[in-house]
């Protein structure tokens, strides 16, 4: 029971991963303009060439948040990955904040700086 309905979800999310490609292909070509757009800004030297990236970039920004069915379509691509790694046993584990400290050498070193200091 547990297969099958992992198997019916799974279906369903790709299909609406599917359906939302074209949306998708919007969001990603609008954060690529979005990307372009703060590149050549930071880059620019004149008053009209900032003025005119920037622009850009807000376009860019605003065609991105226009595009909301693709975070659906980003949500249904998720699902799919997880209901993969979960018919496959495997464990799925979402970075955080929190695993990427312990995983910082810096603040490893400054744990055991502070232990050869006491």
């Amino acid at each position: 029971m547990k297969k099958f309905l992992l198997f019916a979800g799974g279906v369903i999310a790709a299909i609406v991963a599917l359906s939302l490609i074209g949306p998708l292909a919007g969001l990603l070509f609008s954060g690529l303009v979005v990307a372009l757009g703060m590149h050549f800004y930071i880059r620019s030297n004149s008053k009209f060439g900032k003025v005119f990236w920037f622009t850009v970039g807000i376009i860019g920004l605003l065609s991105a948040i226009s595009n909301v069915p693709a975070m659906v379509g980003l949500a249904a691509i998720a699902i799919v990955y997880v209901i993969y790694k979960k018919w496959n046993n495997q464990d799925v584990q979402i970075p955080t904040l929190e695993s990427k400290k312990e995983q910082d050498p810096f603040t490893n070193f400054e744990k055991e700086w502070s232990n050869l200091t006491k």
